[in-house]
């Protein structure tokens, strides 16, 4: 009896002892690098070219995508920002005393982009891509930070966020953050050019490309280690292409002056932005001066190649392309052409387009459904666009239609089931 008891304390024991030490494995994953922080808040105003330096900065990132509700003040947070976790809410970017970062010094503001970590101390949702942002550097950090403090302050709470238990728990994002983050840096390339390097940095730290066009784990967590290879975007259900792939959205086979073109102007001679991207080059991209556009433009091009991901489904079966072809005369072809060879760029060729025979249909099927449109910009200021047929064409309408334009005029894709076109709905 004594010796079970004493095997049993000593198992308890070594249980907790086990415990502690994951516990204190945990917290220094999650504090490694961090260096001590002031709260000293300055109290001279940021140079003009600081501000304008810093106010470049926001936009390359687009913070305001996130941090901007629809209809609501610039920065002040509230926009809702689903995830398969639950919703979490943008914080308020303002310098409100109360609500912003009105008490946040610059060194607050660093720790969060470079580690992941609020004024008080709480580990951030990676909803907020510090994954990506810890590449960004010190100085391009102090001047967002010294932007920001120069926008209209709004006394606006920042709301909490709705996620599922156990995710809403500090505990569950410290495993999660100890699992699939680590604080880095920008580290160029000895061996590129300095043209190469600051499109990398855009790319890979202000731009956080790879919050879209990496794939992710079963947590949620970009891979960044398989680069930029595509992925589904949680919640909204398209397709980011891969960037390595000149199957999916590869830059490799583009000029120079195409790629550029696609950035600033959301439309090049090889291709149009539409969806998320679409948002991002209205938003961001086509902001940006042409000594970066064309650094991103020389990073992109030169990304090693991927082969074509394998189609998902066998080719549909005749009774499916033949209502296919149906559909395709009677709403389509007016605008794309009896042979899918398209009419300049205001109509686009399906003949032998990437985002058609791409092994992912999910980026078709959405804008037969909802339509789409590239951009508004100085390039392309009335962006011709795609009506939506969600509404008159149901699930077997639309997979057929899809089926047919992947296979029709020397395409060679898959087919798409109803179910593909419920899902995605």
């Amino acid at each position: 009896m004594n010796r079970t008891l004493s095997f049993s304390v000593k198992l308890l024991a070594g249980l907790l002892l086990l415990g502690c030490l994951a516990i204190a494995a945990i917290a220094w994953l999650n504090l490694r690098g961090e260096a001590p922080v002031s709260d000293i808040i300055p109290t001279a105003a940021p140079s003009a070219e600081l501000v304008q330096r810093g106010a470049y900065l926001a936009r390359a990132g687009n913070c305001a995508a996130c941090h901007t509700e629809r209809g609501g003040a610039a920065y002040a947070g509230g926009k809702a920002l689903a995830t398969p976790f639950g919703t979490v809410f943008a914080g308020n970017l303002t310098p409100d005393a109360e609500t912003g970062l009105g008490r946040w010094s610059a060194d607050h503001f660093w720790r969060a982009l470079h580690h992941g970590r609020s004024r008080d101390g709480r580990l951030l949702y990676p909803a907020f891509p510090y994954t990506e942002y810890t590449q960004v550097t010190r100085e391009d950090a102090d001047a967002l930070y010294a932007f920001l403090r120069t926008v209209p302050a709004v006394h606006q709470a920042n709301r909490p966020h709705e996620l599922r238990f156990p995710y809403s728990t500090q505990a569950a994002l410290a495993v999660w953050r100890a699992l699939n983050f680590q604080p880095g840096g920008f580290e160029p390339e000895k061996a590129r050019s300095a043209e190469w390097n600051r499109g990398a940095y855009l790319v890979r730290g202000l731009g956080h490309c790879a919050a879209c066009h990496a794939p992710r784990n079963f947590m949620g967590a970009t891979q960044n280690h398989l680069g930029l290879d595509g992925g589904l975007i949680p919640m909204q259900n398209w397709y980011a292409p891969s960037l390595a792939s000149p199957a999916e959205a590869g830059l490799q086979d583009w000029s120079e002056a195409d790629a550029i073109a696609l950035l600033q102007h959301g439309i090049s001679p090889r291709g149009a932005a539409m969806g998320p991207m679409a948002e991002v080059v209205y938003a961001s991209t086509q902001h940006l001066n042409a000594a970066d556009l064309q650094a991103m433009a020389v990073f992109l091009r030169e990304l090693p190649r991927q082969a074509p991901a394998p189609q998902p489904h066998a080719r549909a079966n005749a009774t499916v392309l033949g209502l296919g072809a149906k559909l395709y005369q009677a709403q389509c072809a007016a605008c794309h052409g009896d042979n899918g060879a398209g009419s300049g760029s205001a109509y686009p060729a399906l003949a032998g387009h990437r985002g058609v025979t791409q092994a992912s249909s999910a980026n078709l099927v959405k804008v037969i459904i909802h339509g789409g449109f590239p951009p508004t910009t100085d390039g392309n200021p009335r962006p011709y666009g795609m009506p939506p047929f969600g509404q008159s064409l149901d699930d077997t309408d639309i997979a057929a239609l899809a089926s047919y334009v992947r296979s029709a005029w020397g395409n060679s894709a898959s087919g798409v089931t109803p179910f593909d076109v419920s899902r995605l709905r």
